[in-house]
């Protein structure tokens, strides 16, 4: 199959669930059905090449050496496939033998979908996922680890446009995620983290970027933390159909139980990427004030908003020595007023090192305007008591109610951020202490100016001001209307 067939064939398996399942619940079942399918496939495939190259020794060909993972024989593909009654009791067995015949890498990957539940999912709808899934072998050798993780990134992305509220859960816009992992460039034998994974993309594009460079990206040492069990074991089955073997993800709440620890304290990483959720408002404030863990560096967040919570615990968990993180926010935590004595306190600290702004409708399911905030643990000398402010919210593409980055945008903000230099109306190089004279504002239009439909400079507050007088001009202009027409 080429990319495209491939691709067609496993959204196909899509349309056996509509009308039976909301769409939000799609992965919980199709990933694992693909993941059992592949498995079991690939242990055929390696089952065939040890038997052969053994002249026909069947228990030689079933040892473990042979395989990547353990398929237990009454638990195979084939046998679930030929079950006719309770057909979902089958699939749930199948895999959880096969969790339990793996225990040290497939531990709870295949989440705890319902199965069973014959008012869902009848006997005849799960008999056509089978059968839709058996139409292809998913070999190795006839589909190969990038093409079928390329084909899982695509299903990925078709979830999350396909179920509307759910989607950010698992979700970072891919073209953001290209602009992170650049920006952060990780090396070979370097750690990477993510301490919201979702379904792993940031942690995953860190490794592909190196092995499309041509270095060696098996060294790299991936790390993720996800609170959401179905979407933690999206993103681990993610990290197998790629290929990659050497990771570390775990379930958790990473605010309230940070699972990634080293002698009894937050094991530290060279590289932190995320795109933490946005201002919750239920997480444990209290808990946070004396936090075991040391990580309110700057001050206990808001109960309404738990951003600088994520950051400070992304800043705890950075390598002393040479840490550099990025992470992906709305515009607010640049100047909220709530949070404005934990971010002086951080600028203080002389740790940001960029800031970038974004345009709007680059999250799922909102049109806000995001901002990309980077830190390092250990600047270079010319960057020291200074921060490269970009305003890049006009390098966007919008595509309906979703905006993308073009390769052209990504490439202006990378060499931009590389340059870390002054160019008009795009970058600016300020000092902490101009920061400190905006009582620790990162707002991007106190530092570079915004253009106005005429031409002209305005502010920030001008800018909210005319917008408050059209609003107010349109809603009288509105109530005229009506009144005339009645």
């Amino acid at each position: 199959m080429n990319q495209q067939t491939l691709e067609k064939y496993l959204w196909g398996a899509a349309t056996y669930l509509r009308g039976h399942i909301d769409a939000g619940d799609y992965k919980q079942f199709i990933f694992p059905l693909l993941f059992f399918k592949r498995i079991c496939d690939v242990y055929d495939e390696e089952y065939t090449e040890a038997l052969a190259e053994s002249d026909g020794d069947k228990d030689y060909a079933r040892s473990a050496e042979f395989h990547r993972f353990l398929v237990p024989k009454k638990h195979h593909w084939t046998t679930v496939r030929e079950t006719p009654t309770n057909v979902g009791l089958a699939i749930q067995e199948a895999m959880h033998a096969i969790e339990k015949a793996n225990p040290d890498t497939l531990s709870g990957i295949f989440g705890d979908a319902s199965w069973t539940n014959k008012d869902r999912l009848s006997d005849e709808t799960l008999v056509n996922l089978l059968e839709h899934f058996s139409a292809h072998t998913l070999s190795i050798a006839n589909v190969p680890d990038d093409q079928l993780g390329n084909a899982y990134e695509y299903l990925i992305k078709q979830f999350a446009d396909d179920s509307g509220h759910t989607a950010a859960e698992f979700y970072t816009n891919r073209t953001i995620v290209r602009l992170m992992t650049l920006i952060m460039d990780p090396q070979p034998g370097e750690s990477v983290y993510d301490p919201t994974c979702g379904s792993g993309g940031l942690l995953l594009n860190c490794a592909l970027q190196l092995k499309d460079a041509g270095y060696e990206y098996r060294t790299l040492k991936l790390y993720g933390q996800e609170i959401n069990l179905i979407t933690s074991a999206i993103a681990r089955m993610n990290m197998f159909m790629h290929g990659i073997e050497e990771f570390r993800i775990v379930r958790g709440d990473t605010l309230s139980e940070p699972a990634l620890l080293e002698n009894d304290t937050l094991k530290t990483f060279n590289v932190i990427l995320a795109n933490p959720p946005y201002s919750i408002k239920a997480w444990d404030r209290t808990a946070f004030e004396n936090d075991p863990w040391g990580r309110n560096l700057w001050g206990t967040p808001p109960q309404g908003c738990a951003d600088y919570a994520f950051q400070q615990h992304i800043q705890k968990s950075l390598n002393p020595k040479n840490g550099r993180s990025i992470s992906l926010y709305p515009h607010g935590i640049l100047f909220r007023d709530a949070e404005a004595t934990m971010r002086r306190q951080m600028i203080e600290s002389d740790v940001v090192e960029c800031v970038i702004g974004l345009g709007p409708n680059l999250f799922y399911n909102s049109s806000m305007e995001a901002c990309l905030l980077i830190t390092n643990t250990n600047k270079p000398k010319k960057r020291r008591g200074k921060i490269l402010i970009v305003n890049a919210v006009k390098e966007v593409r919008q595509d309906k109610d979703m905006g993308f980055l073009e390769e052209h945008h990504i490439q202006k903000i990378y060499d931009a951020y590389r340059a870390f230099d002054d160019q008009d109306g795009f970058a600016r190089v300020v000092t902490l202490d101009d920061v400190g004279e905006r009582n620790g504002s990162l707002n991007i239009a106190l530092y570079l100016s915004n253009i106005d439909s005429s031409g002209e400079t305005i502010t920030l507050d001008e800018a909210v001001r005319n917008w408050s007088d059209s609003s107010k001009a349109l809603k009288s202009s509105m109530e005229e209307l009506f009144t005339t027409v009645s």
